[in-house]
């Protein structure tokens, strides 16, 4: 993401916006770990968050792993508005959608 202004140019690297969403969806009671998606991205390094840069902000994929005995409709709803939050009070950019896959239920 880059914003230009009278001053000078601003860079925020994509690692920045993916440890942003990644720290704080793990801080979310009811989150116990993010996961690689399903598929072949379970083959390759991945911390459970994508994010895509689009012409007018970000689409963030999160997926994980929910703690047993929890409400897992509200876990993700917070989830996605806490990211929402982080995102755009803390580094800038403007949200277009957080989608929240929940892929399993962690052990007791």
């Amino acid at each position: 993401m880059e914003t230009e202004t009278e001053l000078g140019k601003i860079t925020i690297a994509p690692e920045v916006l993916v440890t942003t969403a990644r720290l704080t969806a793990l801080a979310v009671p009811g989150v116990a770990r993010l996961v690689p998606p399903p598929g072949v991205g379970r083959l390759l390094p991945n911390d459970g968050v994508k994010i895509k840069t689009v012409e007018d902000g970000v689409l963030v994929t999160v997926y994980l792993v929910a703690d047993p005995g929890i409400n897992m409709l509200n876990v993700g709803r917070k989830v996605r508005a806490e990211i929402t939050r982080a995102l755009e009070e803390m580094v800038g950019v403007e949200v277009r959608a957080v989608d929240v896959h929940i892929e399993d239920v962690g052990s007791p």
